[in-house]
Order: C-alpha cells, then structure tokens, then sequence
C-alpha cells in the first residue's frame, strides 16, 4: 500500500477501506487526511509491540494475511478503474479477432448518427504509455466534426463514452450536413490521443415524414438503408471501412444491384421475349398545424384537424403542374389566411439497359 496508489482510488473508495481497516474518524475526514490515516494504520499494524515475540508467528501470519486482503482490494479496485477506460474486447474466447482499428460512422436520419468501432489491444497499450502520467485522469472519448464544402473539419463537441462497448448514438443539427468522428481519450489538460478517424457521412435533409426505425441496432435488417444513407449507392461511393464492415458482417457483397444481385441466373428468366415488369407512382402529402379550432381547407375541400391543430392530406399526384391553395379561418371567421403550393410532376420512362452476362 503506496501513498501514490490510494491517491488514485475515489473518495467512496478509500472511505470503504478506512471503515474496513477500523480508521476512527473517517466519516469526517477529506481524500488527503484519509490517505494519511491509512497510511499510518498501515504502519501501525506492522510494528510488534514489545514483549510480543512469543505471539510473533501467530500475529505475524494474521498481518500478513490482513495485508494480502487489503493488497487484493486494492487492486480490484484500480483494475475496475482501468476496465472502464478499455475500448477494444478483452475477452480471449471472442470468435473474432480484430486484427486492425477502424471507426465506422453510419447515418441512420437527419438527426441522428450511429458509430462503431474495433480497437485492438496494441493499440490502447500505445495510448497509456503516450499520456504517461496522465493516462489514470484520461476518458474515453468520440470528437464529433463537421466537415465544410471546402474539406475543413470543424470540431463541433467531445462526447464520453464507456469502455467495454463497440458502438454509440450521436444526436446531430442542421440537416443536411456532413460529419466525421475520431475516437481516442482524452485528458482535462487539453491532451488528446486518436486511435482512429472515421469516414465522412452526409446526413439527409429533414422532414417530418421520415420515419425512425425502432430497431435501428439490427445492422442485418437495415443494411441496405444504412448504406444508402450513408453514401453507398452515390457516384462518389462512401468509404471501404463502412463497405468491409456491412460485408464481413452479412458474409454478402454490398454495392449497386447491377454489380452484387444479378447473375447469370436471371438471364434464364428475362430474355429477349420478355419484359421485367417496372411501373413507379408518386403521391403529395400536404402536413401543416394551425389553431385547433380553426376551419382548414385543401381545394376547397374540409380538412380533419387533429387535438394539437396538426393536419396531413395524401393527394395523388397528377402528370402536371397544379396549384394548390390553402386556406385557414379563425373560430370566429374575423381572420383568414391563405397558403399557395405549387408542384409539377415530370416523369420520364428512359430506354432500358441491359446488361450483358458472361456464363
């Protein structure tokens, strides 16, 4: 029991300690007069008082043993200390091994963004002989940055994280906007040490009609439109760690439907005599909100309000341009206000493409 390893123990602990070592007055006592008292009860215990010789092996063996227990709680306690500061698995019956750092980040709607990461062990020993003296004060830590039209990251704010989990939540603003994390840990002083930074996401632009999937962890049953999102099917493409990380984990290829999920085998169904059948529709949801009592109207037609003075028509959407008024009246009929939507439907059929197969 060194001065140097209770000071890194918290008060609750050293409280704990003094009351199992009998310390008189630890109620009252702060961090530093705690770690004195146990120091000195400590050096108490371990002085023989004179004319005890004839009881040294039996005291001596009872020291000895009171000092293992209290040698044990000590390290429980700093190793549950250390254990919360742990990113990568430390388990060695894992089935997988990870055998490099990545850091994921995947857009799951306009506000929200879901990151993951693999850190390997040779990685967060480099960290805490980096930070030295430091590493007992550092946290876990996600750096969230908002990436600029010009390439900049702008770091928007500091997230803490657990250790012993792989993957976290982040709320986000201004849609459509475009993000990127770094995962490390972080000290009060400012020092920060990243162990690995992410791809660059774009979150979509925001409406209210976007629905949020309630069972958003479940990577299988949405990795098509997590990877849609997250720039999968764009020109650009999105990054190979998001692309690998959906693959290894669904042990299937992940790309355009042109390039992963046809093959030679539908060739044998569509030939030259038939054509795969392909039609598309569209339809207009007008949503709005105004006083609960008020009289709403689309086209002249009457709209239902709801308890809280929100409203939402579906309306097919017709091969032209429409214009759309609507109008609002007061309870009493003094005041009425008026809203215009202009909207144009333009479909195009293009020729179709075929792609040629190779048996």
């Amino acid at each position: 029991m060194t001065a140097a390893a209770l000071k890194l123990l918290p008060y609750r602990d050293l409280t704990q300690l003094a009351r199992s070592q009998g310390v008189a007055g630890w109620h009252s006592m702060r961090k530093d007069e705690l770690v004195l008292a146990l120091l000195k009860q400590a050096k108490h215990r371990r002085r023989i008082s004179p004319g005890a010789e004839s009881r040294g092996i039996v005291n001596g063996t009872a020291r000895q043993r009171q000092a293992a227990t209290v040698h044990d709680r000590l390290s429980q306690m700093q190793a549950k200390m250390e254990s919360g500061k742990i990113l990568c698995s430390n388990n060695p019956n894992a089935a997988r091994v990870v055998e490099h750092d990545r850091l994921v980040v995947m857009v799951r709607d306009p506000y929200w963004l879901q990151a993951y990461w693999e850190l390997t062990r040779q990685s967060i020993d480099r960290a805490q002989s980096a930070m030295g003296q430091s590493w007992h004060k550092c946290q876990p830590m996600l750096r969230l940055f908002k990436v600029g039209a010009d390439g900049a990251s702008a770091l928007v704010r500091q997230i803490p994280v657990h250790g012993g989990v792989s993957h976290w939540y982040i709320d986000v603003q201004e849609p459509p906007c475009q993000f990127r994390l770094e995962i490390g840990y972080f000290h009060d002083d400012g020092q920060f040490y990243c162990l690995a930074r992410s791809n660059s996401v774009s979150t979509p632009p925001a409406s209210t009609s976007d629905s949020v999937d309630e069972n958003w962890s479940d990577v299988a049953e949405h990795a098509d439109r997590i990877f849609a999102m997250s720039g999968g099917y764009q020109p650009r493409g999105t990054s190979l760690e998001l692309q690998e990380l959906l693959e290894e984990r669904l042990g299937r290829p992940m790309g355009t439907p042109m390039e992963t999920r046809y093959g030679s085998g539908a060739a044998r169904v569509l030939t030259a005599k038939t054509q795969m059948p392909f039609s598309v529709d569209a339809e207009l949801l007008v949503f709005g909100v105004s006083d609960p009592n008020a009289h709403v109207t689309l086209l002249g037609e009457p709209v239902p309000l709801r308890a809280d003075g929100s409203f939402s028509v579906r309306m097919s959407l017709a091969e032209r341009r429409q214009v759309i008024p609507v109008i609002a009246s007061s309870p009493d009929g003094v005041e009425q206000r008026t809203i215009i939507l202009a909207v144009e439907r333009n479909t195009k059929v293009l020729e179709p493409r075929v792609r040629q197969l190779t048996q």
